[in-house]
């Protein structure tokens, strides 16, 4: 992707102001509220400690329940999108953290803060991935094909910088009004679309319209499972996708595992707080900016993307080993340093993947491969919460903090062998291959 085509890109994105505007606004009141919520749990459930093992475990019964269901609520939600509008999921995608949040503006005491986790949980389910997912299918449906890529690739970099304005709002915002702001800035996001966002699909007549609800959602589900079928065989039959979700089960076995405790754990070793998170997320965020859209559209055609997804996972590998055997608070800045190089390993393997599937088949490998990341999720807290928990309490083995985040870091070890020893293959015809490249 060189300058001209991000700023076509750019422009191809004026159409969407009406989605991007609200979009951005949800994802900064969202990312607001992540370093303080470790203090509020902390502070509700285990009052007077820097170690909480229960809020260690809720958070990993959380992620768990979440990759559970949203294996298969999230590709429900995008093809009930296709049917019936993007605009109405699009609202209740966005509208689901409302009341969460709005518990915390209300009240902190231990009786909300598990009313919290249920809601939240819910939530998650229903816009975490589901939001961006069906965001992307409402600006394919306003921007031509040729210029997709350019445009997708922008829409990234605003993900992460409001993921950056909302960690400086965190910084400076005192504590008690964070969750009120929050949710003010919630409300705004739905009310603005529901006036403001133009519908995309225009509803055909059903054939089936006699059908009952039930046989509608049977049949819904029939088509669901015949297509992870054909993703399966498609992926299995390909020595690149197969290698791929290897690397991707991998590598997000150990991420996602990192980022349930990472945050309990700086604040039980180091006694971090609101602002020092704000600190270390808003480092790995102009990072991820900078790297999205400056970075790796330079150094993709240079390189090519396995050794992109290499110098990814080396990273990574990097970022769990300072963190697990950090002995200075600074140390922590240093390791989140290594966000701007790890973040390369998602759009890396996108293109892998797009480039090993044909035209036919994109959504379906894809779709896989992100099922493949989901089962990782759920899996990764069984073994993180009470690793963590062990390592942070009394009755540790032997004094080694982030021991949990060093098996992590063995994970990537793993999916960097596996993505050392790919062969790339490339399914996709030249103009195909032109429009994957712009993309990374």
């Amino acid at each position: 992707m060189d300058w001209k085509s991000c700023s076509s890109g750019l422009r191809e994105l004026r159409p969407l102001v009406h989605l991007l505007l609200p979009l951005s606004i949800h994802w900064m009141a969202e990312e607001m509220t992540v370093s303080v919520l470790v203090d509020v749990v902390t502070n509700a459930l285990c009052p007077g400690e820097s170690t909480c093992s229960q809020a260690i475990y809720l958070n990993g019964l959380q992620q768990t329940v979440i990759g559970i269901f949203k294996m298969v609520v999230l590709p429900l939600l995008g093809q009930l999108a296709d049917d019936y509008g993007r605009k109405p999921f699009l609202l209740l995608t966005i509208s689901t953290s409302i009341i969460p949040f709005a518990l915390f503006a209300w009240n902190q005491s231990k009786g909300f803060v598990y009313a919290f986790y249920v809601l939240r949980t819910i939530s998650y389910i229903i816009s975490q991935g589901s939001v961006f997912c069906i965001s992307v299918a409402y600006a394919a449906d306003f921007i031509k094909e040729s210029m997709r890529a350019a445009a997708f690739s922008w829409i990234t970099g605003l993900f992460s910088a409001s993921h950056l304005l909302g960690n400086v709002l965190a910084r400076f915002l005192p504590e008690k009004y964070i969750f009120l702001v929050s949710v003010v800035l919630l409300i705004s996001c739905p009310v603005y679309m529901q006036f403001f966002l133009v519908e995309t699909i225009e509803r055909t007549p059903a054939r089936d319209q006699d059908s009952t609800f039930l046989i509608k959602i049977i049949k819904v589900f029939q088509t669901r499972y015949k297509s992870m079928k054909d993703a399966a065989t498609i992926v299995f039959s390909s020595h690149t996708l197969r290698g791929i979700s290897f690397v991707s089960f991998f590598y997000e076995l150990g991420m996602s595992g990192i980022s349930i405790v990472l945050f309990y754990y700086l604040k039980a070793a180091f006694g971090f707080s609101k602002n020092q998170y704000s600190e270390i997320l808003a480092m790995v965020e102009v990072g991820e900016i900078l790297s999205q859209i400056v970075l790796l559209p330079v150094i993709n055609p240079l390189v090519g993307e396995k050794v992109i997804l290499c110098l990814g996972l080396l990273a990574s590998i990097a970022y769990a080993l300072f963190y697990g055997l950090a002995w200075a608070s600074w140390v922590a800045y240093l390791s989140a340093s290594f966000g701007a190089i790890y973040v390369l390993v998602t759009p890396s393997t996108y293109a892998i993947v797009s480039k090993a599937s044909s035209s036919a088949d994109q959504g379906k490998a894809q779709g896989f491969v992100a099922g493949v990341q989901s089962v990782a999720s759920l899996l990764s807290p069984l073994a993180m919460s009470p690793l963590t928990s062990w390592f942070l309490s009394s009755n540790a083995p032997f004094n080694c903090k982030g021991f949990s985040i060093i098996i992590a870091s063995l994970c990537m070890m793993v999916a960097l062998c596996i993505a050392c020893l790919l062969k790339l293959e490339q399914h996709s015809t030249r103009a195909e291959d032109t429009e994957t490249t712009h993309f990374i």
